[in-house]
């Protein structure tokens, strides 16, 4: 299924300087920053149960796109608000083979054959008639020790890998791991999304949780904003290297303190008015990236995904469920407030994402190009394919160059698929260097540095890593 040269330039000189600049990064470790993996895996180092609870159940990429086609979740066994999974593993598992034709194309069917032909030595193409076979060979292996979390983590070459985790999460699992004495580094970010949208199913208890946790009156202002740096330097302590911030905008605010003490007093008691929800998120990204310049901690920020847009999946399914759409976004004016205030503070680091691609020329490389603080996130969800990459690195380097970027990231939920990503990325970035290469705007020796700095030595300076 997969040909060795596969995301390279069609053109033979373009090709040749791709397949040798990949093959020296072909095998270097994975860099891991941001993702949505499990930390509990690693801690318990239990098998995983079986081939559709570990490919197919926690992928929204593959199951939005069987929704998509008339296929129920319940019949995915997709787990719902009341507690709800009644389908049997094996059924759902021959759903999805019966429909692997709808991914032709797309980075999904990409991942999976890799994982389907690296992993698990399956190299004929999964249909319905072969459904219960790569099941059986599946579940075999999963029962294995090599196909243990650990044991994958180390077989991926992992060197770090990130989770996302709520600012009130007591990283139970992330302790577990460090007592265990296992060598894997499997880090917190702390994402304090639901304590600070005000739209947040539970934001008030989630507010007072955020209270007991850290024994802060988070009924004032003063006491919230010290709940949360409570609540940094416990991640940070934990081993966490940055933030992050899924807002629907990139709006920031600076409002006087007395303004913003105010604002956060008809947040918490719930008497708002209109424009407050956004203000509030707006002033808090200028709050949290005042303390990242006093904490150190790499700021992200992923807005502009209009969350939950099918009404019907979220409130039978709740959150994730891949009902998250990309709407238009705008950095220049949003982020003015912020950047006037922290844009040139020493060693603040300030990691923007977009799902809007209208801005990487327009908004988003100008920006980087200038800010000291500003890096470039690589394409993100929707567009992490090789296209999205491809148009990624034309779009922004011509302004931001490569040296404000910070490599890739792979954003996934999805273990198997985290080698997968990066081998994409690897090859997407190597194709685009030699492109350079043959058309003699860059010289050999000069794309051998890049697609090193592109794989693993922009992450770990932009991630402290």
């Amino acid at each position: 299924m997969l040909h060795e040269q596969r995301l390279f330039p069609v053109e033979g000189a373009a090709r040749a300087v791709a397949a040798k600049l990949y093959e020296t990064v072909k095998d270097l470790p994975i860099i891991s920053p941001h993702g949505h993996t499990d930390p509990r895996w690693f801690a318990e180092n239990k098998p995983f149960p079986d081939p559709t609870a570990l490919l197919i159940q926690p992928d929204h990429y593959i199951f939005r796109m069987l929704y998509s086609q008339g296929v129920s979740l319940e019949s995915l066994g997709i787990p719902q608000v009341d507690g709800k999974e009644a389908a049997d593993p094996r059924e759902v598992w021959r759903i999805f083979a019966k429909h692997y034709y709808l991914f032709r194309g797309t980075p999904t069917r990409l991942w999976l054959d890799y994982v389907f032909q690296t992993l698990f030595g399956l190299n004929e193409r999964l249909r319905a008639e072969n459904a219960d076979v790569y099941y059986e060979t599946i579940a075999k292996k999963l029962n294995e020790p090599e196909f243990l979390p650990r044991a994958l983590f180390e077989r991926f070459k992992i060197e770090v890998l990130a989770t996302t985790d709520a600012a009130f999460d007591t990283l139970e699992w992330h302790k577990a791991i460090k007592d265990s004495g296992w060598g894997g580094r499997v880090l917190p970010t702390f994402r304090p999304d639901a304590v600070i949208d005000a739209e947040f199913l539970g934001f008030k208890e989630n507010i007072d949780k955020l209270g007991e946790i850290t024994g802060e009156d988070v009924s004032g202002y003063k006491g919230y904003l010290n709940a949360l740096r409570s609540r940094r330097a416990f991640f940070k302590s934990m081993g966490a290297t940055a933030t992050d911030h899924g807002h629907l905008t990139a709006m920031t605010a600076d409002l006087s303190p007395g303004a913003a003490a105010e604002l956060y007093g008809r947040v918490y008691t719930g008497k708002l008015q209109p424009g407050d929800v956004e203000l509030f998120q707006a002033q808090m990204l200028t709050e949290m990236a005042g303390m990242s310049v006093e904490d150190g901690l790499t700021m992200q920020l992923h807005p502009g995904s209009v969350r939950n847009h099918n009404k019907l999946v979220y409130e039978k399914f709740g959150r994730d469920k891949g009902a998250d759409i990309p709407a238009p976004t705008e950095y220049v004016r949003s982020l003015r407030p912020l950047l006037n205030k922290y844009g040139n503070a020493p060693g603040f680091t300030f990691i923007l994402f977009t799902l809007d691609e209208s801005t990487y020329a327009r908004e988003l490389a100008p920006l980087a190009g200038h800010y000291p603080c500003l890096r470039l996130g690589p394409s993100w969800w929707f567009h992490d394919s090789p296209e999205g990459m491809m148009r990624f690195r034309e779009q922004v380097t011509e302004t931001a160059g490569f040296y404000n970027t910070v490599g890739f990231n792979d954003d996934t939920r999805a273990l198997l698929s985290i080698p997968a990503r990066h081998d994409v990325a690897r090859r997407v970035d190597s194709a685009f260097l030699g492109r350079l290469v043959a058309e003699h705007r860059l010289d050999e020796d000069e794309a051998l540095d890049l697609v090193y700095e592109l794989t693993v030595g922009l992450v770990k300076k932009a991630y402290r890593l």
